[in-house]
């Protein structure tokens, strides 16, 4: 820890940043892997009671955004507009982003890279007013601040797409409530005003998903269902959410987001999305 701790003094007396992997490949040595370096700055922002941004510590960024969105990057204008047919990546140092405007009712979170690029393809941002934002699976620093930024700049409502299985749900409640290993930069990462728009159970019937595109919960799910409802916290503050947990226990299934897609060509944006935020349907 304390070479690390001597590279970030380094890099903060010469107003420089650096990525893990930067770190690391300056002794290969003695850093055993790129997870060392992460214990080792998780530890010091422990001990010193601060984030990994004020550190000089940043990361490569892999989350995805596009819609009615515009914003300067140091110093440069991002219009996120003119990638609406594939996502931008989100500005690793948020702390450089000013000057963010638009002219979205919502802004729309999603799970999968998979899915954001159906939506992107399906020009679901120019047909509806809104920001997409994707971490692709479990979201990195960049793209949880980066929500948080959004949230408190434009006051938007967030929705999120999820699948309606232990591992989409826990993708969203890091969104919702950090991770207790980064507990530290709670202030700047979290987003606690999340809307659950999909996938719920409800939704086989509403939209006439086939029965047969449920799955089976394989070990792994179970145990990651039974460990979210041991977290008293999700039980106190989104007990509706806690309820969908138990009843994929109970039912010993899961839905994932492109069972509900499947349902026909463009049915995700054209139908399904706009319907459950125009009536309201989400936890």
């Amino acid at each position: 820890m304390l070479r690390v701790l001597g590279i970030i003094q380094k890099l903060l007396e010469e107003g420089k940043h650096a990525s893990k992997r930067d770190i690391y490949y300056t002794d290969v040595a003695i850093f055993r892997n790129v997870q060392a370096i992460d214990q080792a700055i998780n530890d010091i922002c422990i001990y010193f009671h601060c984030s990994r941004h004020s550190l000089n510590v940043v990361s490569v960024s892999k989350g995805l955004v596009m819609g009615c969105l515009s914003y300067d990057d140091d110093g440069r204008r991002i219009d996120c507009m003119k990638y609406s047919c594939t996502g931008i990546s989100v500005p690793v140092h948020t702390h450089l982003v000013r000057y963010i405007t638009s002219f979205a009712e919502y802004i729309l979170l999603v799970e999968k890279e998979t899915v954001f690029q159906r939506l992107a393809n399906d020009g679901y941002c120019r047909k509806n007013r809104c920001i997409v934002l994707s971490g692709k699976g479990y979201p990195d620093i960049a793209t949880r601040s980066f929500l948080r930024l959004l949230k408190e700049k434009l006051n938007l409502p967030v929705f999120a797409l999820v699948d309606g299985d232990p591992y989409g749900l826990d993708i969203l409640l890091t969104y919702k409530f950090g991770s207790l290993s980064m507990a530290y930069d709670a202030e700047v990462l979290v987003t606690p005003c999340i809307y659950w728009l999909g996938i719920h159970f409800s939704d086989c019937e509403t939209f006439g998903v086939p029965k047969e595109f449920l799955l089976p919960l394989s070990r792994p799910d179970e145990r990651k269902a039974s460990a979210i409802l041991q977290k008293a916290y999700v039980k106190h503050y989104v007990p509706l959410w806690s309820k969908q947990v138990e009843i994929m226990l109970q039912l010993g299934v899961k839905l994932e987001i492109e069972a509900v897609a499947s349902v026909s060509l463009s049915f995700l944006a054209e139908c399904y999305l706009p319907s459950k935020i125009q009536n309201g349907s989400y936890l």
